[in-house]
């Protein structure tokens, strides 16, 4: 298996499960929260949620890092 072919593969799968992660995040679940006000204080995420959002960040490194690598290598 080529290189490339494998980055394109780590592309599809990062960028699907990047959707469904920010999907599964739930900020706030009132009407003002769609228009920008969400009505809450700061507060600190905590285990689950958490999670979510480190794997979240995770994958979107994981997908754009392979984009980077498919756009360096040569043909």
């Amino acid at each position: 298996m080529q290189i490339g072919s494998f980055l394109e593969i780590v592309i599809f799968i990062s960028a699907t499960l990047v959707v469904i992660l920010i999907l599964l995040q739930q900020r706030g679940a009132s009407l003002g929260a769609g228009f920008g006000s969400s009505g809450e204080l700061y507060t600190t995420r905590r285990g689950l949620e958490k999670s979510l959002f480190v794997t979240t960040i995770v994958s979107s490194v994981i997908f754009v890092v392979s984009i980077l690598g498919l756009l360096l290598i040569p043909a």
